[in-house]
């Protein structure tokens, strides 16, 4: 059967735009390419690619509050949605590590097929708060296991491998003194200052 094309939005330069970078206090990566997620994306209410159900998906609503969701909601997004994106199944839903876990390829693609590896996540806690997770010789058991640890009750995977996560501080305002939050990161501290190849979040002040 014939796959519709996917009309994506203009991507501009992928980097922080020099106008918000006053505001900035940090970015993080994002997920896997949608071809490789098999997951939607939808921003500024229209979706590009299909929302997917069953699969895990960040989103933010219209009146600024975030979650990550097992997206039940069908192909399309509703109009209170100013972004969506997914990434395969949660791994932790309802506060429980998901029984399907395992070290198949069904959870990414590895270097040299290693099983233990870079791997990042974001989880929500029952207070809403976000919690994000990277580190080096995980399994994606692991990383749900710290993730739970940290008190998230759902939570996604995010990109893998050691090329992909990077989570960036900025110590002032204007992307000053950009910092890896861990040193063994492969990426430069500058990522998200320069044109990237990949989306990624950025998370401002108010």
């Amino acid at each position: 059967m014939h796959q519709p094309s996917v009309v994506m939005p203009s991507r501009g330069p992928e980097e922080v735009p020099p106008a918000l970078r006053g505001r900035l206090v940090a970015t993080f990566n994002s997920a896997f390419k949608l071809v490789d997620s098999g997951g939607g994306f939808a921003y500024d209410g229209h979706t590009y690619a299909p929302m997917v159900n069953g699969l895990s998906a960040i989103v933010r609503y219209s009146n600024g509050k975030l979650n990550i969701i097992d997206w039940n909601g069908g192909p399309r997004v509703a109009s209170n949605v100013v972004y969506a994106r997914q990434n395969l199944p949660l791994i932790i839903d309802n506060g429980r590590i998901n029984p399907n876990l395992s070290d198949g390829p069904q959870w990414g693609a590895t270097l040299g097929n290693a099983i233990q590896v870079w791997r990042s996540g974001i989880g929500i806690d029952r207070h809403g708060n976000l919690i994000y997770a990277v580190a080096n010789y995980q399994t994606v058991s692991s990383l749900a296991q710290i993730l739970l640890h940290a008190g998230a009750v759902r939570a996604m995977q995010l990109d893998i491998n050691a090329y992909w996560p990077s989570f960036i501080t900025y110590k002032r305002p204007g992307a000053v003194n950009p910092a890896n939050l861990l040193p063994d990161m492969t990426r430069s501290p500058y990522r998200y200052l320069t044109p990237d190849d990949r989306d990624f979040f950025a998370v401002y002040i108010k």
